[in-house]
């Protein structure tokens, strides 16, 4: 009896020191700190983060690539980089496209205003169960806008069109249980009446998910691209006019780092917590918050909030359902996005994913 007494004591502190209880231990910790700093980050982002706006506004080109297609991103205030969101990962993070058991296609429409509609459209197919492959196509149109002129103000009769493209090809790949990442390459063309602008940009993702509240951390390198400039020497008129200076700029980059965590979660319903800073290379650092709350896997409410984003000083908000065409799963997601001088800006997506194992 002492004998097995001895043991039984030598062996219980051991415990404490396996890979999966110290992992869980660091995990606590790094949530601890992240909620430390939110929180004292929300009482002193004015002095921590100055509003860099007007300083940096206008130094990169094809701005529309930072318009969100993502709706279920939009509700969160767009704190998404370490959300799995499916047929969007290919927008909003790549390295989720691993997760997808079926081939998925993804259709969402966005109404920026004035007239300016922006659409996204993707396809995913996964391979053997760890990585997967998508396209994606991007694209922004301005709609027929008035030629107007100094002796002309009203308008010559003609009409000008400003359209922009951007065709992606996405690759991912789940290294390990927990590790993913992806990448998309994306070819933009831009046109502006008679001038033409064409370039590529990168997405690069990498996500770390655990099975400890659902917690994952993610980093995105996002729209990194080269210079490139508006090509075209067409003059409408050439009164007071010499030509049109035209410049080399980069693409509207953006460094994302976040994390999403489920801290509660019952058998019919759950509350997701999503946090992320933005860095983008032509405006102010900021920080989203998200909330989402799912009641049966099948209605999920959403809202967020943007700090130290000019022109967005109010909560965002959106829905989403999930449905069925056959065994087949359908999510329909509306996000409303109130801003300052444009308004409600909404956006609207259907998911479509096809289920291989007929489970469901």
């Amino acid at each position: 009896m002492k004998n097995n007494s001895n043991i039984t004591v030598l062996m219980e502190p051991s415990l404490s020191g396996t890979p999966s209880v110290k992992r869980r231990n660091l995990m606590k910790k790094f949530v601890f700190i992240c909620s430390i700093v939110l929180l004292g980050t929300t009482s002193l982002v004015a002095q921590i983060l100055p509003n860099l706006g007007g300083q940096r506004a206008g130094l990169a080109t094809f701005s529309f690539l930072k318009n969100d297609m993502n709706p279920r991103s939009a509700a969160l205030a767009g704190a998404s980089v370490a959300v799995n969101t499916g047929g969007y990962s290919t927008f909003s993070n790549p390295a989720f496209a691993a997760d997808l058991t079926g081939l998925n296609a993804t259709y969402s429409s966005y109404l920026v205003g004035a007239g300016v509609h922006q659409g996204y459209f993707s396809m995913i197919m996964p391979s053997k169960g760890t990585s997967a492959i998508g396209v994606s196509v991007n694209f922004l149109t301005s709609g027929e806008m008035d030629v107007r002129t100094e002796f002309q103000p009203d308008g010559t009769g003609q009409k000008v069109y400003a359209s922009t493209v951007g065709i992606g090809v996405s690759y991912a790949k789940r290294l390990s249980d927990m590790f993913t990442f992806g990448t998309t390459v994306r070819y933009i063309n831009e046109s502006l009446a008679e001038y033409k602008n064409h370039t590529l940009t990168l997405d690069l993702g990498f996500a770390y998910q655990t099975d400890w509240k659902d917690f994952s951390f993610a980093v995105m390198l996002q729209n990194f691209g080269g210079n490139s400039t508006l090509k075209g020497d067409y003059l409408e008129v050439d009164f007071n006019r010499n030509g049109v200076p035209l410049d080399n700029y980069v693409s509207a980059s953006v460094f994302r780092l976040g994390f999403s965590m489920v801290p509660y979660k019952r058998e019919k319903h759950s509350l997701a917590v999503d946090f992320e800073l933005q860095h983008p290379s032509d405006n102010a650092e900021n920080f989203r918050v998200g909330l989402e709350f799912e009641y049966l896997k099948l209605f999920y409410f959403r809202g967020g909030f943007k700090m130290n984003v000019l022109g967005h000083h109010y909560p965002v908000f959106g829905v989403g359902v999930r449905t069925h065409i056959g065994v087949h799963k359908l999510l329909i997601d509306y996000a409303a996005v109130p801003t300052n001088h444009l308004g409600f800006q909404q956006s609207l997506g259907l998911s479509f994913t096809i289920n291989n194992d007929k489970r469901e």
